[in-house]
């Protein structure tokens, strides 16, 4: 006799809820194994944050820099395989990134 039995003799009028579905949910964006670089620069006195060795799809680059810019409040674009971020926010970005499942290794200062 297992514990569910024995509970089931205990409280025969209990409904046992069920239990959420467990499923992993799909990444939005693709997960790549090598990590994503995150460097500062200053390009004309502004400056920005530049995230480069990200190889997934366009349409993942536009994802993950729309997801970017909205949670930090700020503009960027991508071309030519890296992301521009207006402003240094390595630290928010490298978070963000981790909580995501990417790697992320910060380069310079």
């Amino acid at each position: 006799m297992d514990l569910g039995d024995q509970l089931k003799n205990l409280f025969p009028d209990h409904v046992p809820e069920d239990e959420p579905n467990k499923e992993k949910e799909k990444p939005p964006y693709w997960l790549q194994e090598d990590p994503i670089i995150c460097k500062y620069e200053k390009r004309k006195g502004k400056p920005i944050t530049i995230l480069e060795g990200y190889n997934g799809a366009d349409s993942d680059f536009k994802k993950l820099t729309r997801d970017l810019k909205t949670l930090l409040g700020v503009g960027g674009s991508f071309k030519d395989e890296t992301i521009l971020i207006q402003g240094d926010y390595r630290d928010k970005i490298m978070e963000f990134l981790k909580k995501k499942g990417f790697a992320v290794k910060r380069v310079g200062g």
